[in-house]
């Protein structure tokens, strides 16, 4: 199984499909980068040889675009901003609710988690 970035790509599947699983790459960068590494795409993960993996490393690293652990970092640096400057959009993370103007008396459920229930208190019989 090969190992880029740190992170563990499907065997089965083709190296271009296989790359999508690195966060921050889509079909068009990884496409990008398996053209800069001189990779076929058609060729299946398992199947690509360690200097294949090095040259496709090193595409994504000479690439001027952050992945993985730069990239999560950097957005979850700026929710943090957003909620540290008291902006619409930080309260709305803050109270985990949906931040680009969705409607929320119904849906949003994937954003608020599952639905409780308010209990009804049943009248005590004294």
């Amino acid at each position: 199984m090969p190992r880029i970035l740190g992170v563990d790509i499907p065997n089965e599947k083709r190296i271009d499909v296989s790359l999508t699983y690195l966060y921050g790459i889509g079909k068009k960068v990884s496409r990008e980068i398996l053209k800069d590494a001189d990779v076929d795409p058609v060729k299946r993960a398992k199947d690509l040889k360690e200097d294949e993996v090095a040259r496709i490393t090193s595409a994504i690293q000479k690439s001027n675009r952050l992945f993985e652990g730069d990239l999560r970092r950097e957005t979850s640096a700026n929710i943090k901003r957003l909620m540290e400057i008291g902006s619409y959009r930080g309260f709305r993370h803050k109270r985990s609710l949906p931040a680009r103007g969705q409607r929320t008396k119904t849906n949003a459920r994937t954003r608020k988690g599952p639905k409780r229930n308010v209990g009804i208190m049943k009248k005590s019989i004294a």
